[in-house]
């Protein structure tokens, strides 16, 4: 197997192994938000963020945890023939789904894109481009510069009204990770089937 390739694997794997290993605490998050709900709406007036935010904590916990629980292997798994099957048999129905994978996340990653844009009050067609514009006048005029690229923010509609750009990107850049990782499981199954070692 080529050395970039050998890089490769290991930078995605170990950069996701932090991100997940890290993530695996916004459990105690969660819980500290939803025990505050449980003891303002006892006790205080009931908090209006309290929902929304363990709501927006528990996509963060999941999506960004996603990838080092691919790399694990601790994803749900219909096992009625898998654990008879030879490594190389598992390596090449795994290279198979791995590849599907990827397509499906490429799509959302797509649709991220565009729901990130729309979040920063870009309401048009090319989010791509939007993302450019944006980049570009950081880079020329600094934070002056981008926020006259940026429109009307969204935010939720309800009471507490947060701005929704940043799950958004957390979800993007989650996205991104995810697929990552799937091209990592993908070469590290190509070498199984080769029988060569990662």
């Amino acid at each position: 197997m080529p050395g970039f390739v050998k890089l490769f694997i290991r930078g995605v794997d170990g950069f996701n192994r932090r991100i997940g290993r890290f993530m695996m605490y916004g459990i105690f998050a969660m819980m500290a938000i939803l025990l505050w709900s449980s003891f303002s709406k006892t006790f205080l007036t009931p908090s209006l963020w309290t929902l929304e935010m363990a709501q927006f904590a528990m996509v963060a916990y999941y999506i960004l945890g996603g990838p080092y629980s691919m790399q694990m292997g601790s994803n749900v798994r219909m096992d009625l023939f898998y654990g008879e099957w030879t490594l190389r048999q598992r390596a090449i129905v795994d290279a198979i789904t791995v590849f599907l994978l990827m397509f499906y996340i490429a799509i959302l990653i797509h649709g991220a894109v565009g729901s990130s844009a729309y979040a920063l009050g870009h309401f048009g067609v090319e989010p791509y481009g939007f993302y450019w514009e944006l980049i570009a006048a950081f880079v020329t005029g600094g934070r002056e510069a981008a926020s006259e690229v940026i429109g009307y923010i969204e935010r939720s509609p309800t009471a507490w009204r947060p701005v929704l750009w940043p799950i958004k990107i957390i979800m993007l850049f989650g996205f991104i990770l995810m697929f990552l990782q799937s091209v990592s499981e993908l070469l590290k199954d190509i070498a199984r089937i080769r029988g060569v070692d990662y």
